[in-house]
């Protein structure tokens, strides 16, 4: 994955005393491979579970642990590391870390650097369930949150005491997107954005369907890109074995006919509609409710016309601002442009099947009525990015 942050970040990294402190480890190694720098800061407590020795090795810089640190030149640590930060965040914060947070201590070095900081504070809880539903904890998140912190999980599943519930620290990955997702300008927060993504599955009988080659990367990369800008996104999603970006509502529609419905149900108060997923032209006019036996007889299907979703969307009597997708195998500007000027729609989006089918990058072209731009080849979500600032640009979204 690359990192969404047009300028490199700086991240101090507070890790506290529990088991998910492994977890760190995961986190910091998605930070140097995405070009954040990160500085890494231990309690006491934290040691007795990951070591410094391997922080180090993964930050590739000295981990502090010590509020009489020598090596900081002014002796002031508690001040210096967090000044050329962007944040800090605490993964894993526990709850005693949490409480200290709340009542302002500074006891040691990373206490004191939360409260001598100059920048945003992200805080990943991670605790047994109980503690987590304890009401001392729970009024001690509130506050966090009335106080400007942003909170990261908890996650629900078996914790290291063999218990399960809410309280585990979120996977590191699941860490990394959420952090990085922070520093994108929300450039579409209060907007309400519906996605169709994925093929649909056309079923001639129980074991047989008419599909296509739709990954649905490229919509779920549109989907997790408009969460990252402040959206309020609906993901309607046909067959596909991506997992749903984080943040995003998703609803399952595996038909033509079935994402039809749902998006005709989903499309009201809308501000935008993007219509990705590759929908099934033709359906079976009569599906079988029974496997069809093979036999020595050739077999003949009738087809029906499907209902265009894209089309109807942008008939609406007061339509959301609507883009559509253009997949050709030949004269992509001509077909795309064509498509664009029939649907009546403001912008499209057009790419070669050869460039984009099954793969992680895509090359594609946006056209509106003001003419034709041409994105450098990138990854999906990259690209992703880049077609919602355009449509930001022509929402005139700042």
């Amino acid at each position: 994955m690359t990192s969404i942050m047009q300028n490199k970040k700086s991240i101090v990294l507070g890790i506290t005393g529990g088991i998910a402190a492994y977890k760190a480890a995961e986190l910091v190694r998605l930070f140097v491979k995405n070009n954040i720098d990160v500085q890494v800061v231990m309690t006491q407590a934290a040691c007795q579970f990951i070591s410094t020795v391997t922080m180090q090795a993964l930050s590739g810089k000295p981990v502090f642990t010590d509020m009489w640190d020598a090596s900081i030149p002014n002796g002031m640590p508690h001040i210096e590391l967090s000044r050329a930060a962007d944040a800090i965040v605490i993964a894993p914060a526990s709850a005693d870390f949490i409480a200290k947070l709340v009542h302002g201590r500074a006891d040691d070095l990373l206490s004191t650097l939360c409260l001598a900081r100059d920048c945003d504070l992200l805080v990943a809880p991670a605790m047994n369930k109980q503690m987590w539903e304890n009401p001392a904890t729970q009024r001690n998140i509130a506050q966090l949150v009335s106080d400007g912190i942003h909170i990261l999980g908890p996650d629900s599943g078996e914790q290291a005491c063999g218990e399960i519930g809410l309280g585990r620290m979120l996977e590191a990955e699941d860490l990394h997107y959420l952090i990085t997702a922070y520093f994108q300008p929300k450039r579409l927060r209060g907007k309400k954005i519906l996605i169709t993504a994925g093929a649909t599955l056309e079923m001639i009988d129980p074991v047989r369907a008419i599909t296509n080659l739709s990954s649905g990367k490229m919509g779920y990369a549109i989907a997790q890109a408009a969460f990252e800008m402040g959206a309020e996104v609906t993901l309607i999603s046909g067959a596909t074995v991506l997992a749903p970006p984080t943040g995003v509502r998703n609803i399952a529609a595996t038909s033509a006919g079935a994402m039809y419905q749902s998006v005709m149900q989903n499309i009201a108060n809308q501000d935008i509609f993007i219509g990705v997923a590759a929908v099934a032209d033709y359906s079976p006019a009569n599906s079988q409710s029974q496997k069809i036996k093979k036999s020595e007889q050739s077999l003949t299907l009738e087809l029906k016309l499907n209902k265009d979703i894209l089309a109807e969307v942008a008939s609406l009597p007061n339509p959301p601002f609507c883009v559509g997708f253009a997949a050709e195998t030949e004269n992509l500007l001509e077909f795309a442009e064509a498509k664009r000027q029939k649907k009546k729609l403001p912008l499209i989006v057009a790419n070669l099947t050869s460039d984009a089918m099954g793969s992680d990058n895509n090359k594609v072209i946006l056209l509106d009525n003001n003419g034709n731009y041409p994105l450098e080849p990138a990854t999906k979500i990259e690209v992703a990015r880049s077609i919602l600032k355009h449509v930001a640009d022509m929402l005139q979204v700042k």
